[in-house]
């Protein structure tokens, strides 16, 4: 993946004795990184996860934040806080899905994980009602269109009786009536 390309120097060079089908495996990237360098290593591997950390379908923001909070601690624990949250919410809002809400999210310039999560998730909800609404008024307008062609053919139905009534009329023509049965 995207992780294995970005390694470089002797961190690459430690994947050369990982198999080829555990390449994808993060855990055993990580294990290796570990044994051959200790933790030094690891910040940067945790680092890069957090650059190419994606929402995933079906992923909750609220899970989405709390493993950007995890990779995090992971990555930058001598980071003084301050830049540890500001680069927390860039991680974050980089890592959702939708365009519309990183936009206005990124616009708000929150230096707060929490802060930017808690907007998020109000424009995600916001979002969602509106979908709803514009759904409901098509609803309406499709049960507008139904009646107002309905309407159209029953007015349709009793000019053309009149038409027949009238026709019969002139050639004198006894019509039976359609409502009695017998």
């Amino acid at each position: 993946p995207e992780f294995v390309a970005s390694l470089r120097g002797s961190a690459a060079e430690v994947l050369q004795g990982i198999p080829a089908d555990k390449l994808t495996d993060l855990t055993t990237i990580g294990k290796a990184l570990k044994s051959r360098f200790g933790d030094s290593h690891l910040t940067q591997f945790y680092g890069t996860k957090l650059k190419i950390r994606r929402q995933k379908p079906e992923e909750s923001l609220q899970v989405l934040a709390a493993d950007v909070e995890r990779l995090m601690s992971l990555a930058y624990a001598e980071c003084p806080l301050d830049i540890w949250e500001s680069l927390a919410v860039q991680f974050f809002i980089d890592a959702t899905r939708d365009e519309e809400m990183q936009l206005s999210t990124r616009l708000m310039d929150f230096m707060d994980l929490k802060l930017a999560l808690a907007y998020s998730m109000k424009f995600e909800s916001a979002k969602t009602a509106s979908k709803i609404s514009i759904h409901a008024r098509s609803i309406d307008t499709e049960d507008y269109t139904l009646k107002e062609r309905d309407d159209k053919f029953e007015s349709l139905l009793k000019a053309l009786e009149k038409l027949v009534n009238s026709l019969a009329a002139e050639q004198n023509i006894p019509r039976r009536n359609p409502n009695v049965t017998g």
